[in-house]
């Protein structure tokens, strides 16, 4: 792929999750959360974007989240299970994503807060329509994404080089 070639990367936060005697690595979702996800895997597989890869926090709510997310999808992406996503930093995750293989196009990752939102807000020096106040009104609640283009390869992603033109959340 060239220089300019156009990417998407998809934040997707995990479903509603139990507050429990777990450790919070290890914490399930909530019966909320097993109905939201598959409707953000369908709101996601409808809007026809092929994911080349999933990043996918090792937690299990991430993990439980993906799962029912993407029985939705017609294709499922291949599919990384990444420690580094629980409890990362933005510079973390702006790292790990520079290391996407410059053949992946579209990238989905499904995390945690507050990270799914700060990189959401970072990478994005611009949007469409209300997508950005909307997001900086209503936060990242569970289940919600957030969809950013870019121009170029994976290692020149950083603040402010994307445009946020999507922002979902259970609620719309």
């Amino acid at each position: 792929m060239s220089a300019d070639t156009p990417r998407r990367i998809v934040l997707l936060r995990h479903a509603k999750a139990e507050w429990s005697q777990e450790s919070d690595h290890e914490r399930p979702l909530a019966e909320r959360g097993r109905k939201d996800a598959p409707v953000a895997g369908r709101k996601l597989a409808d809007s026809g974007t092929a994911f080349d890869l999933a990043l996918c926090s090792t937690a299990t709510r991430t993990r439980e989240t993906w799962k029912l997310a993407v029985h939705e999808f017609a294709q499922r992406p291949r599919t990384v299970y990444e420690e580094r996503l629980y409890e990362a930093s933005l510079g973390e995750l702006i790292a790990l994503f520079g290391e996407t293989p410059d053949d992946v196009r579209n990238l989905l990752v499904i995390g945690h807060n507050p990270g799914m939102h700060g990189a959401a807000d970072a990478l994005s020096g611009s949007g469409e329509g209300d997508a950005l106040a909307r997001m900086t009104r209503d936060g990242f609640p569970t289940a919600a994404y957030a969809v950013v283009e870019f121009t170029g390869p994976w290692k020149t992603l950083e603040h402010g080089v994307g445009k946020l033109v999507e922002y979902w959340t259970p609620n719309d």
